[in-house]
């Protein structure tokens, strides 16, 4: 396994190599997964004509003796551990592969909503909440990644419980919880985070019919992430996640491999 990663900017862990490049220590941190394994129970919006799909064209021994394997696949750009880009909802913002990697590779804020969650699948994180964690954990800084942690994760891959309906085609009654509009107003336009994302389907409620939400982040070319997994693995303040999607050109999001270091040494 290699030891460290050379350049990684948000290093500044050990003194720093005799070049002045800070070191990325990767014995020092601990590796949490946050994405959902893409395959045939992968969840898609309820309205998306197709799903993942991976086509088998070859598997086994060749002529010549060795062994041989490769896959076509398919799939929606939005569905799974997936990222949202700019221009999904604000016409002439930033595409998948236009997006700077600053913006996907950054200190992570979890916000715990879960219990109030449970009790509201219908729940959307308001300005108050917000700077009520601010007040116990400080200021939310700029070119940070805002993950909520709705609970909601280990719901998945059931349609129904993670959705809240199961009508084939209909999105019209789904029911899970989500970010609210002054929320997202408060994290985009006056905390200038890097990223916003979610343990749901989407970074708008279940109910919403305007996707404000979408539409503040993508205003500002703020992506947001959807269906995060493992958020509970993940302290408040002090990780860093990386969330790198499929750099698809002119994109409106795609699949995700995203992972956090959380540091072995925090109390």
């Amino acid at each position: 396994m290699l030891a460290c990663v050379v350049g990684f900017a948000c290093a500044d862990r050990g003194p720093a190599p005799a070049n002045g490049t800070a070191e990325l220590r990767l014995e020092d941190y601990e590796l949490v997964d946050l994405t959902h394994t893409f395959n045939a129970a992968t969840l898609y919006w309820p309205t998306s004509p197709t799903s993942f799909a991976l086509e088998q064209l070859a598997f086994g021994p060749t002529e010549a003796g060795y062994f041989y394997a490769a896959n076509a696949l398919s799939a929606p750009e939005h569905g799974g551990t997936h990222l949202d880009a700019p221009i999904h909802f604000a016409a002439g913002r930033q595409a998948t592969d236009q997006i700077p990697l600053d913006r996907l590779m950054a200190p992570a804020v979890v916000i715990d909503v879960s219990a109030a969650s449970s009790a509201d699948p219908d729940y959307r994180l308001s300005r108050e909440v917000v700077l009520e964690f601010e007040a116990q954990h400080g200021a939310i800084e700029a070119g940070s990644i805002v993950l909520l942690r709705t609970g909601w994760s280990e719901r998945w891959p059931d349609r129904l419980r993670y959705l809240g309906d199961d009508t084939p085609g209909d999105a019209s009654d789904l029911h899970f919880p989500s970010f609210g509009a002054d929320a997202a107003r408060l994290l985009v336009e006056e905390r200038g985070v890097a990223a916003i994302g979610a343990d749901v389907a989407s970074i708008d409620y279940g109910q919403s019919t305007d996707f404000m939400v979408h539409r503040i982040a993508g205003a500002a070319d703020v992506p947001g992430l959807e269906n995060v997994a493992n958020l509970e693995s993940l302290p408040a303040r002090g990780a860093t996640v990386i969330a790198l999607p499929m750099k698809i050109e002119g994109g409106s999001g795609g699949p995700a491999r995203i992972v956090a270091l959380v540091p072995r040494d925090m109390p």
